[in-house]
């Protein structure tokens, strides 16, 4: 039953076996989707059961992280809980449909079939991938409109938007930043930079110092941008230069990360405005959530009528997705716009 492209002859498929032969290429089409910003370990990845309701809720909560001292016979104290943030996430469905036509199947335009095909497949993936790439993207804002003109709420559980200089805690007044000061571009300084707020803006909800793991370096696709971080992460000295054996500290410290779509519009349109956008995050503590409750699939055309659209004659397919995205804090996540804005 293997279907080739060497001796396919449309006009002679029936509906069932055409419908196989959407089946593989979809498969196919998936697995040329780059996603970048699904598997950057930025976003923690969720399958929902089906009839589990429509939202996902997810809260943070702190516990304070020292004990205090116990005089004899007193009693301990008891340990503070702070319920603090929480995001509700909510799904969104994506669609789109194509026919293939009767002369395609009657004249044997395969390629014409394939190229329909395999773009349709690929289409709820990289709308997935555009939508979680424009959440560090439009990242400054709480709010962007998305390319089907829907006002989209992209703050965190404090109401502010993602890269923010004053990021609220729920247990005490104190503030913390996740964007770095000048918003400078990729340099040594400046990831030296990235890393002090780190050590001195990563608290927990009392206020608390909090010691935590960055492990991803994520740019745009900017050339200079990726080639810089390549530099950092990845040179060594040759043993017969000056600085021979000289250690790099950065070399395996972060997994690079490129985002191709964070530079976009809201359409998926080139934003030189965002080139130089670049961050560092925390695989492990990140609290960004993709939640999927429909994995994109194909929806194929029914045996009755032989499948036929009556009016066109078009076989129809179609692809379905949905997911919802939501980010609780930014606490595991630092930022430069690269623009040397203040």
């Amino acid at each position: 039953n293997k279907l080739s492209s060497k001796n396919l002859e449309l006009n002679t498929l029936s509906l069932p076996v055409f419908t196989r032969l959407a089946g593989v290429i979809f498969e196919k089409a998936l697995e040329m989707v780059e996603k970048n910003a699904r598997n950057s370990g930025i976003f923690r990845v969720e399958d929902v059961p089906a009839n589990s309701g429509e939202t996902r809720d997810y809260t943070e909560i702190d516990l304070e992280m020292y004990a205090d001292n116990k005089a004899q016979g007193n009693q301990a104290g008891r340990a503070r809980v702070q319920l603090a943030y929480n995001k509700l996430i909510s799904v969104k469905r994506v669609a789109k449909d194509i026919g293939i036509t009767y002369e395609m199947r009657r004249f044997n335009k395969y390629q014409d079939v394939i190229t329909r095909l395999t773009n349709l497949a690929q289409m709820p993936e990289q709308r997935l991938e555009l939508d979680l790439s424009h959440r560090i993207g439009f990242g400054t804002a709480t709010t962007y409109t998305d390319k089907n003109g829907l006002v989209v709420d992209i703050s965190i559980g404090d109401t502010l938007a993602l890269w923010s200089t004053a990021h609220t805690l729920a247990g005490t007044s104190t503030t913390y930043r996740n964007r770095l000061a000048g918003n400078p571009q990729l340099s040594k300084g400046a990831l030296e930079g990235m890393e002090r707020l780190i050590a001195e803006e990563t608290l927990n909800n009392f206020g608390e110092k909090v010691g935590m793991s960055f492990d991803i370096l994520w740019t745009t696709d900017d050339p200079n941008t990726v080639n810089t971080a390549l530099e950092y992460l990845n040179s060594v000295a040759a043993p017969d230069f000056a600085n021979s054996g000289v250690t790099n500290v950065y070399k395996a410290k972060y997994k690079h990360v490129k985002l191709p779509l964070v530079p976009t519009t809201a359409a998926g349109l080139v934003d030189n405005t965002k080139r130089r956008y670049w961050g560092i995050s925390s695989s492990m503590m990140t609290d960004a959530h993709l939640s999927i409750w429909e994995a994109p699939h194909l929806k194929t055309p029914s045996d009755l009528n032989a499948g036929e659209e009556f009016s066109t004659d078009d076989w129809n397919f179609g692809v379905r997705a949905g997911y919802g995205i939501g980010i609780v804090t930014g606490r595991a996540h630092k930022f430069s716009s690269g623009d040397a804005t203040a």
